[in-house]
């Protein structure tokens, strides 16, 4: 399972830091959607270390309120772009 944070985590950054360089307003959308999509399945993986006892309740909750915010700031970003042509 902390692989699997590992690999979704990183890749939250790695799009966020592609959609600078995008080649389009489409492109860009898509490299912060992929990154929204991977936030998503790394709060799955973080929620499931928690519930099998890998992480401690302060762990827990400092990881998925940071996870939490950056779910929330690409879905803000996203919205915003998908409503303005």
């Amino acid at each position: 399972m902390l692989k699997q944070v590992v690999r979704s985590g990183t890749s939250v950054g790695a799009n966020t830091a592609e959609s600078q360089y995008a080649q389009s307003r489409a492109d860009f959308l898509t490299k912060l959607t992929i990154a929204l999509k991977e936030a998503n399945e790394t709060k799955y993986w973080i929620e499931r270390l928690y519930s099998v006892g890998c992480l401690s309740e302060i762990e827990y909750q400092s990881i998925i309120n940071d996870n939490i915010e950056i779910i929330k700031l690409l879905t803000s970003i996203t919205k915003t772009v998908k409503g303005n042509p």
